[in-house]
């Protein structure tokens, strides 16, 4: 079983808000969302990407569990929280259907070291970034329409680690049409995310009919 959630941030409370600096925290609200699991500490994985719709900004999750719709408001408008099944509208994909696609994603290459394991690099150029999904998309279970998908945004959010060091992450988000090819792949891709820092908000893809 699969949910859907949304809240709409509470950007205009910059005194609520004011955590909300680093990917790192975000990931915090989205675990407290889910307080069964929080405090057994068997959690289970969740994806959750920011979108910016008419001057607004919300959180998206995907979980296989119920949010805590009051938790979920912590750093969110007031009354604004919705979740619902996900399983319905999965099952309502078909191959050979078009979609309109939404993709946060953590661009990155392995690369071979002598006598070493692979070490891991961000694309940082939009070409590269583009060719990542390209590479991925027939394992993912789908082929992106040509010449209509494309980055619409490219940044470095910051992720705190332990001892106050700061990471910055490599992310693009693309958006375009793609054609489902192999369903039951398509949707483990919609589920359980593409690439790598799925808990930091990468790989959580939503699609439109």
């Amino acid at each position: 079983m699969y949910y859907i959630s949304r809240v709409e941030i509470d950007i205009n409370n910059r005194r609520k808000i004011a955590e909300l600096t680093h990917l790192g925290a975000y990931h915090n609200w989205v675990e407290r969302s889910f307080p069964q699991e929080f405090s057994t500490g068997k959690r289970s994985r969740k994806l959750w990407r920011i979108d910016y719709l008419d001057g607004k900004r919300f959180l998206l999750i995907v979980s296989q569990e119920k949010p805590d719709l009051q938790k979920l408001e912590a750093y969110g408008v007031p009354n604004s929280a919705r979740c619902k099944s996900y399983d319905t509208f999965l099952n309502s994909l078909t191959n050979g259907q078009r979609v309109s696609f939404r993709l946060a994603a953590n661009p990155v290459k392995a690369v071979k070291q002598k006598n070493q394991r692979g070490r891991v690099f961000p694309h940082i150029t939009s070409q590269y970034q583009l060719q990542y999904l390209e590479k991925r998309a027939k394992a993912l279970g789908f082929s992106l329409v040509e010449n209509e998908y494309k980055i619409v945004q490219r940044d470095f959010p910051i992720l705190m680690k332990g001892g106050g060091k700061k990471m910055k992450l490599a992310r693009a988000i693309y958006e375009g049409e793609l054609i489902i090819e192999d369903i039951e792949i398509f949707k483990k891709a919609l589920t359980n995310g593409i690439g790598k820092e799925k808990a930091y908000g990468f790989g959580m893809m939503t699609v439109i009919p």
